[in-house]
C-alpha cells in the first residue's frame, strides 16, 4: 500500500469513528470478562484498549472472573470442583481458594492497567484504578436439597459511590467477591456481577468477552444483532452455543430488559475485538437490544447538528441542495431520520406544495450504511407521512439515483408537470431528472 493510500485511509477511518466518540462521551460502560479472557494472549492489548476507552471520556466499569484460576488453586490442593445449575457449590476450603485466585488476578489486572511504559499505548497514561467493597452479597442458600454455602449471589450495588468514582475520571474494578453485612465473604458469578452493576448504573452498554466470537446460529453463523426477546428465544433449545454463551446470555436479556442501553458479547480471542465492536457500523459480535437497533423517527431540533454532518459531504459533492442552518432550523419538523445504535446514518423530508401533491427531499443515507436498505425505509417512511396528510402524487428531483426510483415505481416525468411553485424554483443549471409516484 502507498503512503498516500495508507493516509486517505486512516483518515477515512478517522473521520467514520468520529460519531460514535461524540456519543461515547460520558457514558458509562460496564466490560466484563472472565479467567480465560484473563489468560490468553490479547489481556496486554485489552488493557490498552481499556486505556484508549478511559482517554475517550468513556467511564468505565471492569467486572472479572477468575474461574480456571480457582481451578488450579483447587487441584494444587487436592480439593474437588463441584457445581450445581452453573454454581460452584462453595464450601469454607473451597472459599480459602477462591479468594487466593481472584485476589491474584485483581492485582494482575490493576498492574497491567497502571502500565506506563515508554513506546507502547499506555505511554504518559494517568489511569486510576479503584476497588472497593461496592458489592454486597448473599448465600444462596440450599438449592435443591443441596448446600451451597458460601456460594452467594448479588444483594445490592452501591451505585451512588461507583458513580462517585467515575465522576472522578477513575476507572472501577470489580471482582466476583461479596461481603455480607454480617462479615462473610460470598463466591458470585462474574456475569451476574456485571449484570447487577449495569442495571444498577443504568449502563449504555455491557461488554461480555466470551469464549466465541459472539451468538450464532444453528450452523454457526454469527448473528450480528438479535433482541432480548430473539435471544430468551434462542436459549430454550440453542444446545450448539459455548459455555461461556449459555451463562452470559440469560445475563444479557435481564439486562437489556432492566434498561442497560446495548449488550454486547464479542470474543477475546481476537485483537482488538473491543475496539471494532464499539466503533465500527458492522462490529464484530452480536449486541442485544430492547427492541431493533435500527429506528426510524421525525427529526427533532437537537438532531440538526447531526443531521449537517450526514448531508454537508454530499452537498460539496453536488449531489445535495445546499440547506443552510437557518433552513434546516425552520424545517426540521419535515424531515424524517434513520439511527443506527443511536447514530443518524440517513434522512428524507416531505415539502408539500399544493394540497395533493408533495416533494421527496434530502433523501440520504451515510455512505458506510447504504447496502442495508435505510433508503429504501426512509422512502417508506415519507410515503406513508404523504399519505397520512392526504397526499396524491409524490415527486422527486434528482441528478445521480434516478435509477434508484424508477426500479420503486417511481416514473419519468418533465420539469412542466411540477406544481407551478415548484417549476418557477426549477434550477436549469443542475439539470435534475423529475420523476413522480402516485400514491
Amino acid at each position: 500500500m502507498s503512503e498516500n493510500s495508507y493516509d486517505e485511509n486512516f483518515v477515512a477511518w478517522f473521520r467514520a469513528v468520529t460519531p460514535y466518540i461524540n456519543a461515547f462521551r460520558g457514558k458509562t460502560f460496564v466490560i466484563a470478562f472472565g479467567g480465560k479472557a484473563i489468560a490468553s494472549e490479547f489481556i496486554k492489548t485489552l488493557a490498552y484498549d481499556v486505556n484508549l476507552l478511559a482517554s475517550l471520556g468513556i467511564r468505565l466499569v471492569l467486572v472479572h472472573g477468575a474461574r480456571p484460576q480457582i481451578e488450579e488453586e483447587l487441584r494444587e490442593k487436592n480439593l474437588e470442583s463441584k457445581y450445581h445449575r452453573g454454581y460452584r457449590i462453595t464450601d469454607a476450603d473451597t472459599l480459602d481458594c477462591v479468594l487466593d485466585a481472584v485476589g491474584s488476578v485483581y492485582l494482575e489486572i490493576e498492574a497491567m492497567l497502571s502500565q506506563g511504559l515508554p513506546n507502547t499505548p499506555m505511554a504518559n497514561s494517568r489511569i486510576r484504578v479503584i476497588g472497593g467493597n461496592f458489592i454486597t452479597g448473599q448465600p444462596i442458600g440450599v438449592l435443591d436439597g443441596i448446600d451451597m454455602h458460601y456460594a452467594g449471589k448479588v444483594r445490592k450495588v452501591d451505585s451512588e459511590g461507583i458513580n462517585a468514582q467515575l465522576g472522578l475520571g477513575n476507572i472501577v474494578l470489580l471482582n466476583c467477591e461479596g461481603p455480607s453485612p454480617t462479615g462473610e465473604i460470598f463466591n458470585l458469578q462474574m456475569e451476574e456481577v456485571a449484570e447487577s452493576v449495569a442495571v444498577a448504573l443504568k449502563a449504555d452498554k455491557l461488554v461480555y468477552l466470551t469464549d466465541s466470537a459472539g451468538v450464532t446460529d444453528r450452523s454457526g453463523e454469527l448473528l450480528d444483532a438479535v433482541t432480548a426477546d430473539e435471544a430468551s428465544q434462542l436459549l430454550r433449545d440453542a444446545d450448539w452455543l459455548t459455555s461461556d454463551m449459555m451463562r452470559y446470555l440469560p445475563c444479557t436479556v435481564r439486562a437489556s430488559r432492566s434498561g442497560v442501553g446495548r449488550v454486547h458479547l464479542i470474543g477475546y480471542a481476537q485483537d482488538g475485538a473491543l475496539l471494532r465492536e464499539l466503533f465500527t457500523h458492522d462490529g464484530v459480535g452480536t449486541v442485544i437490544t430492547r427492541e431493533s437497533l435500527e429506528n426510524i423517527r421525525e427529526a427533532k431540533p437537537d438532531d440538526i447538528a447531526a443531521l449537517i454532518a450526514l448531508i454537508e459531504p454530499m452537498e460539496q459533492e453536488g449531489i445535495l441542495v445546499h440547506r443552510p442552518r437557518e433552513l434546516l432550523e425552520r424545517e426540521i419538523e419535515r424531515f424524517s431520520i434513520m439511527l443506527h445504535d443511536g447514530i443518524i446514518v440517513g434522512c428524507a423530508a416531505l415539502y408539500p406544495h399544493t394540497e395533493d401533491e408533495a416533494e421527496l427531499a434530502c433523501l440520504a443515507v451515510n455512505p458506510d450504511h447504504r447496502e442495508w436498505g435505510y433508503g429504501e425505509q426512509l422512502m417508506e417512511r415519507i410515503i406513508r407521512r404523504a399519505k397520512k396528510s392526504g397526499i396524491k402524487r409524490l415527486f422527486v428531483l434528482t441528478t445521480r439515483t434516478e435509477h434508484w426510483f424508477v426500479e420503486r415505481g417511481f416514473k419519468l416525468g418533465t420539469v412542466d408537470d411540477l406544481p407551478a411553485a415548484k417549476k418557477e424554483m426549477y434550477n436549469y443549471q443542475r439539470r435534475s431528472k423529475v420523476l413522480f409516484k402516485t400514491l
